[in-house]
C-alpha cells in the first residue's frame, strides 16, 4: 500500500474569543494558511488532488463548503476540488485521516488538509418560520459552542449537555480527580505553552496575520493569545464552577474559545521523493470511536486503542503524545485510563 507522509505544515496565531484576531473572517484564516503551505513547500499548485478542510460550526461566515472557499482565496487553480469535514473538536484531524486514506487508496498523490474556525465570529441563529407572521416568541441561538434546534428525540434519548456538562459528568464518574488535580493541570499546560512561546519554538509554524485596523498601518499578529504567564494555582483556586452548581469544572481548567486556522501539506512518499522534498512524518494509523454523548470526552481512550492495534503498536512504543486538552478533568480521565500518568 502507498505510504503517506507529512511535508510542511503551518498554522496561524490562536486568537481568543474576542481578541486580536475577531476581525478576520474564517475564510480568509484558511486561504492565508493555504497558500502559506503550498509557498513553503515549492510545489506546483494545479498538482494538488483536493483541499481537506475540518470547520465545527459551518453557521456563517464559513457555511457553504469552506475548504474550497479557502482554497480559492489561496488563489488554487479552480480544477482544485475541496470538501469540508464536520467532527466537532476533531474536524481538522479527520481531514487529514481522510487525505491519508485517499492516498494509501491511490485516488491522488497530493492534499492539503487541515481547518479553520472563528468562534467569535459564529453567528446567531433563528429557526424559520412555519409561516410569514407567526405567533409568539422566537429564540435565538447563539452558534459558538453547544447544541441548536436539537431533535426532540435526540433530547429524549440523550440528552443535551453542554460540553462543560460533559466534563462535570465525567467528574461525577471520577471523583478520586480533584479540583486541585485539575488547576494543577491546567496550570502546566500554560506554563508549557507560555515556555514554548517566549523560546521560539513555536516561531515556525506560525503564519503572521495582518489585520487591517481603521486608522493606521494593520496590526500584524503573529503570537498566540491566550496562554497566560501570570496563572497560578492561586488564581485558579479563586475561580467559580463554570457550569454546575457545586462542580469542579472551570473557566481556567478548560480550553478557551478560540480563532485560529491550520494546514499541512499530505503527498505520496514516492511523489515525495520524486519532487526531493523530505516527509517530516508518516501517516501509520487513524482511528475514530464513538462513546456515550453525557460523556463524550471518553472518546480519545477506545479511540487509541483502535489506532494502536491496526498500527501493531503499544502505547508504551510511543515516545509523544499529544491529547487534546477540552478540559483537565477529561485530559486526565483519558491519561489515567491510558495509563499515561
Amino acid at each position: 500500500m502507498t505510504e503517506a507522509v507529512i511535508i510542511q505544515a503551518v498554522r496561524t496565531p490562536i486568537g481568543a474569543h474576542g481578541g486580536v484576531l475577531k476581525d478576520v473572517r474564517p475564510d480568509d484564516l484558511a486561504g492565508l494558511v493555504i497558500a502559506e503551505v503550498v509557498r513553503r513547500a515549492g510545489i506546483d499548485p494545479a498538482s494538488i488532488e483536493e483541499v481537506y478542510f475540518g470547520c465545527a460550526n459551518q453557521a456563517g461566515e464559513d457555511n457553504r463548503n469552506v475548504a474550497r472557499m479557502g482554497a480559492l482565496l489561496a488563489g488554487l487553480p479552480t480544477s482544485v476540488a475541496a470538501v469540508t469535514f464536520n467532527r466537532l473538536c476533531a474536524s481538522s484531524l479527520a481531514a487529514i485521516n481522510a487525505a491519508a486514506r485517499a492516498i494509501k487508496a491511490g485516488e491522488g498523490e497530493v492534499y492539503i488538509a487541515g481547518g479553520a474556525e472563528s468562534m467569535t465570529r459564529a453567528p446567531w441563529a433563528v429557526p424559520k418560520a412555519e409561516s410569514g407572521f407567526p405567533w409568539g416568541n422566537v429564540t435565538m441561538y447563539d452558534t459558538t459552542l453547544g447544541w441548536r434546534l436539537v431533535n426532540p428525540k435526540m433530547e429524549k434519548a440523550y440528552g443535551i449537555d453542554g460540553m462543560g456538562e460533559t466534563a462535570e459528568n465525567i467528574r461525577e464518574e471520577r471523583p478520586g480527580i480533584s479540583r486541585e488535580e485539575q488547576d494543577a493541570f491546567a496550570l502546566e499546560s500554560h506554563r508549557r505553552a507560555v515556555a514554548a512561546i517566549e523560546s521560539g519554538k513555536f516561531t515556525e509554524e506560525i503564519v503572521p496575520v495582518q489585520v487591517p485596523q481603521r486608522k493606521g498601518d494593520p496590526l500584524t499578529v503573529d503570537r498566540d493569545e491566550r496562554p497566560r504567564k501570570d496563572t497560578s494555582l492561586e488564581s485558579l483556586g479563586r475561580l467559580k464552577p463554570a457550569f454546575r452548581s457545586g462542580g469542579t469544572v472551570t473557566a481556567g481548567n478548560s480550553s478557551g474559545i478560540n480563532d485560529g486556522a491550520a494546514a499541512v501539506l499530505m503527498m505520496s512518499a514516492e511523489r515525495a521523493s520524486q519532487l526531493g522534498l523530505k516527509p517530516w512524518a508518516r501517516v501509520v494509523a487513524s482511528a475514530a470511536a464513538g462513546v456515550e454523548p453525557r460523556t463524550m470526552g471518553y472518546g480519545p481512550i477506545p479511540a487509541t486503542r483502535k489506532a494502536l492495534e491496526r498500527a501493531g503498536l503499544r502505547i508504551e512504543q510511543i515516545g509523544l503524545i499529544e491529547l487534546n486538552e477540552a478540559f483537565a478533568v477529561q485530559a486526565l480521565a483519558v491519561m489515567k485510563e491510558l495509563g499515561l500518568r
